[in-house]
């Protein structure tokens, strides 16, 4: 037996299997961790947080808000709605974006978690 390798199962093997059944797949794991990478940035996290506050916003108002260039908004937002956190549509020539129910969930988990973090 190596220091990083273990020839034991130290867990009762019922409990082992429970929680082998119960853990996510490969592909749901996948896409819970690129949801969370996608306020895995604080410009990301302000910009949800934004969103959140003020509803379906542009990109020229969440630039404003956020005090980040446009272009860096963009980039933010994009990455964002390929992870299923905002949505967006059409307005003339303008695109509006707003969280989704999935984006709002976790910016709701996150936060409430660094506020228990601070109590």
């Amino acid at each position: 037996m190596t220091a990083d390798a273990c020839d034991l199962l130290c867990l009762d093997l019922p409990r082992a299997e429970a929680l082998r059944r119960a853990r996510l797949s490969a592909s749901e794991a996948e896409r819970a961790a690129q949801r969370a990478a996608g306020l895995g940035d604080p410009t990301r996290l302000l910009l949800a947080l934004a969103l959140r506050d003020g509803g379906e916003l542009c990109v020229c108002d969440l630039s404003w808000v956020v005090e980040r260039p446009e272009k860096a908004v963009s980039h933010h937002v994009r990455k964002m709605r390929a992870a299923g956190l905002v949505a967006s549509r059409r307005e003339g020539r303008m695109v509006m974006y707003r969280l989704t129910p999935a984006g709002a969930d976790l910016l709701r988990s996150l936060v409430g978690a660094i506020a228990g973090a601070d109590a």
